[in-house]
């Protein structure tokens, strides 16, 4: 398009301008005109080298083909060959990185590697020569009976605090059957028993960790029970003794301790570890040799999860999947991974047998049929919690009516079974609850364990 006047005129602050039209092609020619009449003909400009590969920081540094033009110095067109000081880079001495440190988790050696314990109670034995291993019989609920027409109720009240751990609870298990003890486990690396009715007392610690314990576990009746540590140690103890009767460790940390609840295997048990393995280990024969590992998983293991009678179990991980195994055959017999799937960090089994309740990592807790087909029941989904960053516990209540969970916020939260409603929330603490457990004989009452070491106990 050529140049073209027009006849018109616009009015401006410093008199009358016309208004012209011009293509884009005829503007960018006229620029470089002006542009060559006012600078001086001058070389092509040199780029800078491209260094040396083997250097990163400093003058010679490699810089390839994103090499920059070299600047003209002030006085090139002067005609000097007086020397011009050259300003190289500093070349940056290494600096030593400092440890990372592990004072948010809590993870540090904090004991000593030789086990012991101590008693705390006021009497170790009673009148009839008996220790705290019996189960109370004078109390105003029977803690033998049969649990057939048991009714669960959420609680509504703090009744007691337990004091003794120095930081962060991390599990905690009733004495199985009667619920008349409560172990706990601590990031202080201590497990203490401590009892439930009575002057509910401090009775003894178990020491022997030097770093957070991450699990425990009983057998099936409670007289031994299993801790697995940051330490990568696993540790068989006596429950009345205090007695530390095995060692067990396969170089890696373990996550989940779960004792086969059978009683006819009750000498084994499953952990699983962070480097993605599930070890089965007889505890007739300790040391470092798993009698059998599932290794099919591809991130560190959360969760075990026992169903169908024992014969099976189930585990998740952090690689976002679910997987079902025959107990002590080494090939998955189910394995789910969906696009929208989230970690699940811990499990409750449901009192029924027929369905598993995980906590998922994405603020809900889903649940997972244990029978043959192991589908997620896609109706059942309980929300209104916050679990992300923490591994938060979910527990049933005996009867199977109730969901109970920890929460970030410092809350105790509870769903309906059949309904998902979130029926009741509870203040239990500032900090995070991350572990939460509902006693096996009482109507409406739990237990809580939070960052701040306090474990509650609630009606």
């Amino acid at each position: 398009m050529s140049l073209i006047k027009t006849d018109t005129k616009g009015k401006v602050p410093t008199g009358y301008a016309d208004e012209i039209v011009i293509s884009e092609s005829s503007f960018r020619e006229a620029h470089r005109a002006v542009e060559a009449n006012h600078e001086p003909p001058s070389k092509k400009r040199k780029r800078e080298g491209k260094g040396d590969a083997g250097v990163v920081y400093g003058a010679k540094a490699y810089k390839g083909p994103w090499a920059a033009y070299e600047d003209e110095r002030p006085d090139a067109s002067s005609g000097s060959e007086e020397e011009i000081s050259e300003y190289e880079e500093d070349e940056i001495a290494p600096q030593p990185t400092r440890a990372p440190t592990l004072a948010g988790t809590a993870y540090e050696e904090t004991g000593d590697e030789k086990e012991s314990t101590e008693f705390h109670g006021s009497q170790q034995y009673d009148y009839q020569g008996r220790t705290y291993m019996h189960v109370p019989q004078d109390l105003d609920i029977d803690l033998r009976g049969d649990l057939s027409d048991h009714k669960n109720y959420h609680p509504k009240k703090l009744i007691h605090t337990w004091k003794g751990h120095t930081k962060a609870i991390t599990q905690m298990r009733f004495f199985p059957g009667a619920g008349h003890l409560l172990l706990s486990a601590s990031a202080d690396s201590k497990v203490k028993i401590w009892d439930v009715y009575h002057q509910r007392e401090l009775l003894r610690t178990y020491s022997g960790h030097t770093k957070s314990v991450a699990d425990i576990d009983f057998n099936f009746d409670g007289t031994r029970f299993m801790t697995g540590s940051y330490d990568r140690q696993m540790k068989l103890w006596d429950t009345e003794t205090g007695a530390c009767i095995s060692r067990f460790s396969t170089g890696a940390t373990p996550h989940v301790i779960r004792f086969n609840p059978s009683p006819s295997a009750a000498h084994e048990f499953l952990a699983g570890m962070n480097d993605k393995k599930i070890v089965q280990f007889d505890t007739r024969t300790p040391g470092d040799s798993p009698v059998q590992e599932y290794d099919h998983h591809l991130g560190p293991v959360n969760t075990i999860t026992f169903c169908d009678e024992n014969r099976r179990f189930i585990t998740t991980s952090d690689d976002k999947s679910l997987r079902a195994w025959e107990y002590g055959i080494p090939v998955p017999i189910k394995f789910i991974a969906e696009p929208y799937m989230f970690p699940m960090v811990r499990s409750s089994p449901h009192p029924s047998g027929k369905y598993v309740a995980m906590q998922s990592s994405d603020n809900q807790i889903v649940v997972y049929a244990s029978t043959e087909r192991f589908r997620q029941n896609r109706k059942k989904s309980f929300r209104g919690h916050n679990n992300a960053g923490y591994a938060i516990d979910v527990a049933v209540s005996p009867d199977g009516g109730i969901v109970m969970s920890g929460d970030s916020g410092g809350y105790v939260c509870f769903w309906d079974w059949k309904t998902c409603k979130l029926w009741h929330k509870i203040q239990a603490s500032q900090s995070a609850v991350v572990s939460c457990q509902w006693h096996p004989r009482e109507t409406s009452k739990v237990v809580t364990g939070a960052l701040d070491g306090l474990i509650k106990y609630w009606d």
